[in-house]
């Protein structure tokens, strides 16, 4: 374990035949070894007498959906030594997190605004670790962006050592949304305190790896409707769903039909309403399978629902969800907008690969189950 680097396991993935020769994806794994290598260099004997960690910059990965940016950096935070306290999360749970506790420190104390709490949560979040990995980092939302300036510093300030992916690059984080000029601190922040690097590479490796099975069924109507129809059966034991509402933060959250870990929805009731990543979250951790039924297609007039269903898409993907899905056609060309178009691409290839088989293996061995096969 003692000779465990990024670079030795991913030269163990591709001996396996587990991923392919990518020059782009070498180039990340560097960077990634001379970090590692930077975080198990012994600390200096004043260093451990006052308890105080080296500043270390950490590394922020972006580019295209598919490249490998998370693969990658799990391989960095599965080599870290047992240690050094690391801590990995996807960016829409850790905000959930930093909102809940946000909100539990104001019940306590109702004199103190979010902006004095910060330095709470940040020695909060500094005690569970010293190496903090975030998955799809990116800013869409005001709340989170106000919140982010504050406490990048004040985590940086306490030496955390930061690592990312991201479809962007930090100057573009954000960008459009309302006050950004009040984000541009936190941006300048990464820029010092994380070394930028691009990954580069030409392919997407998900596509290869897509499975038989259909789990995506267009277009809608009653071929679509038996099918999905079928699904449930076999994955409830032929169990009569029940509606159920599920309870968060005083926040009710309708479930149309469930059975045996199965919830099945419209579109219209996850994207048409007003919910975020925390209600679905909350699924996430209520079910192994959602269905989705009779998505229509998506352009300039329904933004507000585009964007909701890549939230959704995003949480279960992270989460390990099955999704099974019925909609007016393709992924490819279900979105025909343009403001959502750059997101888009990335729910895209995502649902691609929640189709595959390797992602079907991975959801039940998580969650026990046998795989789903027509």
């Amino acid at each position: 374990m003692a000779d465990l680097t990024p670079l030795s396991l991913y030269q163990t993935a591709l001996s396996s035949g587990d991923i392919h020769d990518d020059p782009a994806q070498a180039h990340i794994v560097a960077a990634l070894d001379v970090l590692h290598s930077e975080l198990i260099k012994p600390q200096g004997a004043l260093a451990k007498l006052l308890k105080k960690r080296s500043a270390i910059q950490g590394l922020y990965i972006y580019g295209s959906v598919g490249r490998g940016k998370t693969f990658l950096m799990d391989l960095f935070y599965d080599a870290l030594p047992d240690h050094i306290a690391k801590k990995r999360v996807h960016f829409h749970s850790f905000m959930r997190d930093a909102h809940d506790f946000l909100h539990r420190k104001r019940k306590e104390d109702t004199n103190k605004s979010a902006d004095a709490l910060i330095p709470a949560l940040a020695e909060w979040i500094s005690s569970q670790c010293h190496v903090l990995c975030f998955d799809e980092f990116h800013v869409v939302d005001i709340a989170d962006a106000m919140i982010l300036g504050r406490l990048l510093d004040a985590l940086f300030a306490r030496n955390i050592v930061v690592v990312c992916t991201s479809n962007w690059h930090p100057k573009d984080l954000y960008k459009d949304g309302l006050q950004r000029e009040r984000f541009l601190p936190a941006i300048d922040l990464i820029c010092t305190n994380m070394n930028t690097i691009h990954l580069d590479s030409p392919k997407d490796h998900r596509l290869g790896r897509l499975g038989d099975e259909d789990l995506y069924h267009c277009p809608n109507g009653t071929e679509s409707q038996a099918r999905i129809d079928e699904i449930f059966a076999k994955l409830t034991d032929c169990t009569a769903a029940q509606p159920t509402t599920l309870n968060y933060k005083n926040r009710n959250l309708d479930v149309p039909a469930a059975a045996k870990g199965v919830a099945r929805f419209r579109f219209q009731d996850l994207c048409e309403k007003p919910l975020g990543a925390s209600d679905y979250l909350l699924l996430a951790e209520h079910y192994h399978t959602i269905i989705l039924e009779n998505i229509p297609r998506l352009g300039y007039d329904r933004r507000n629902e585009t964007k909701r269903l890549i939230t959704l898409i995003d949480v279960l993907y992270e989460q390990n969800i099955m999704l099974i899905i019925s909609a007016a056609t393709t992924p490819q060309k279900l979105y025909t907008g343009h403001d959502h178009s750059f997101e888009f691409d990335r729910t895209i290839s995502r649902l691609l690969e929640m189709q595959s088989q390797d992602y079907r293996t991975a959801h039940s061995e998580k969650f026990s189950l046998d795989v789903i096969s027509d």
